[in-house]
């Protein structure tokens, strides 16, 4: 139940913004290029190391979609968005595929020469959970004690989005600085907090632990895009071909994944990803994949979810302006690798 930052605090853009001058705001490495650069056959991904994107990363491989657009990848796993930024900087990274991009944003703003060039992951796989029976909907919130993560990280910004849609204010409710999902569920279930968001992956085990979900959010959140793809503009000028057949790559795994037929496989793959997992959080998760739009299998990501995205970074103060598209996207890269299948 690890999580996907996808928004940073100020502090984090800061540091960002430090990294975009060092990186001399140009996503070169140390000799002026990108990882393996010259080298058609292989790309470098980086992606944050939650549960479901370990297990999306091993049905990568054995189902061999790497092989069928012909390259061979190095995945690498770090702990945090701004670590994600920097590989992609500083060229030892070609494209990070499953992340939250919020923090991307602020960044180019900042300078930072980087596009967001797909949607991955689009639906929120979030529900808001309670322990109390009188916690039944988000006006009951009202003056509760919310666990979240820092202020501007993922969990904070979706309840922050989800109270408003529902007209209540942030300083309504208490929020609490827990830390990750799994930490959050863990308050709930032991009552130390009233509420508060955590992953689908115990969504079919609230009697076990003895809480209820309030919301849905990927239904009363669909605006927001829980995870995408983004590269340094080097990347796009210099290795766009591999891009291209990267995110092709990518796009076979998120149809695959949304079809019945992957059922065994997923649940071999999270088992191999994740020996200690649960056997019924695994199939939550798969479930999870089946709902209509949960993932990106035309690599879409429209103008509006930029916008939406953007709009959220203003009003949480991480971000001065909205960026025009072309500023923080190109979506040509998706649109080529859709073509390829």
């Amino acid at each position: 139940m690890s999580e996907l930052l996808a928004l940073p605090s100020r502090r984090t853009v800061l540091k960002l913004g430090a990294l975009a001058s060092v990186a001399g705001l140009t996503g070169c490495g140390p000799n002026g290029g990108t990882a393996a650069a010259g080298d058609g056959k292989s790309v470098t991904v980086v992606n944050t190391g939650s549960n479901s994107t370990l297990v999306l990363q091993q049905l990568m491989q054995s189902q061999n979609y790497f092989g069928a657009v012909d390259l061979s990848a190095k995945t690498q796993n770090v702990s945090d968005g701004s670590k994600l930024i920097a590989s992609l900087l500083n060229g030892s990274n070609d494209i990070t595929l499953l992340s939250g991009f919020g923090q991307v944003l602020p960044a180019i703003e900042k300078g930072a020469k980087l596009k967001v060039v797909s949607g991955s992951g689009l639906l929120l796989a979030h529900a808001v959970y309670a322990k109390s029976d009188s916690i039944k909907s988000a006006q009951d919130l009202v003056g509760k004690t919310i666990g979240t993560g820092p202020v501007g990280a993922l969990l904070h910004q979706i309840m922050v989005a989800y109270l408003g849609k529902n007209g209540i204010k942030p300083e309504q409710v208490k929020f609490v600085n827990i830390g990750s999902s799994a930490d959050v569920f863990k308050a709930i279930s032991a009552g130390k907090v009233d509420a508060g968001p955590s992953l689908v992956d115990v969504y079919d085990e609230q009697d076990k632990y003895g809480v209820h979900a309030v919301a849905e959010l990927w239904k009363e959140l669909p605006e927001y895009t829980y995870q995408g793809a983004y590269t340094s503009d080097t990347a796009i000028s210099k290795r766009r071909d591999v891009l291209v057949k990267t995110l092709a790559a990518y796009a076979k795994l998120f149809r695959y994944i949304s079809s019945p037929e992957s059922k065994d496989a997923y649940l071999k793959a999270y088992q191999k990803a994740v020996p200690s997992s649960d056997a019924k959080e695994a199939g939550s998760l798969w479930n999870f994949a089946q709902q209509p739009g949960a993932y990106a299998v035309d690599l879409t990501l429209d103008e509006a979810r930029l916008q939406y995205m953007q709009e959220l970074n203003v009003s949480q103060g991480v971000q001065k302006k909205v960026l025009p598209f072309d500023q923080v996207a190109d979506m040509s890269l998706a649109a080529d690798a859709v073509k390829m299948l």
